[in-house]
């Protein structure tokens, strides 16, 4: 690529411009886009040409890719689920866990001895969430900035264990799917059907 200089408004928006759409196709789930030909896509709508190819194939193509990328995404979603079924299952083994009747796994880590949050309250924590396989995805412990909300305004195991955990408790949450983010995930972060492990920290009550 041929050195390009951002010295104008005008190439400086043109830039902004490109870098929102890269962030744009980036986050789409498209898989071997080809940076060239989307540049000589864009260069070919701004000066007004006839497309290289016609617009049947086109469309076949990004529907090829849709296609592709969905078929990716489900057997993502399967081994998340199988993983975190297994990861559970052995969980629920070790002494110090205690399984809820709704599947909700936790480990006391530090024993609280202030009230104990109700579902019409605000809580402020400290928390540190993982996947199964210890990739982080989210901690308000490394921001060094606590986190405040209502208590049913989380996931369904965090409004569990909320309701369980007295002021001062540190916890250890091992969340199924079901009680997480389910089939639609959460981003690029956190995938389908993917069990979550989390260490909570309830601070205070608002």
């Amino acid at each position: 690529m041929s050195e390009v200089k951002f010295e104008t408004v005008e190439q400086k928006a043109s830039y902004g411009i490109g870098l929102q759409m890269g962030q744009q196709l980036a986050g789409s789930g498209l898989e071997g886009l080809n940076v060239d030909a989307i540049a000589a896509g864009i260069a070919t709508a701004l000066v007004g040409d006839m497309p290289a190819i016609e617009v049947d194939e086109i469309n076949n193509a990004l529907q090829e890719l849709h296609t592709r990328g969905e078929a990716a995404r489900q057997e993502l979603a399967k081994a998340a689920a199988a993983d975190g079924e297994a990861f559970l299952a052995d969980n629920a083994l070790r002494s110090e866990v205690t399984v809820l009747e709704s599947g909700l796994q936790y480990e006391v880590l530090t024993e609280g001895t202030g009230e104990i949050p109700t579902a019409d309250k605000q809580v402020r924590v400290h928390y540190h969430g993982e996947l199964t396989d210890g990739t982080v995805f989210d901690s308000s412990v490394s921001r060094g900035q606590p986190a405040e909300f209502p208590v049913t305004g989380v996931i369904q195991g965090w409004v569990q264990a909320l309701q369980m955990m007295p002021v001062g408790s540190k916890w250890k949450l091992y969340i199924p799917q079901d009680l997480a983010y389910g089939e639609r995930g959460a981003g690029a972060a956190i995938p389908p059907f993917a069990a979550l492990v989390f260490e909570v920290e309830l601070l205070a009550i608002l």
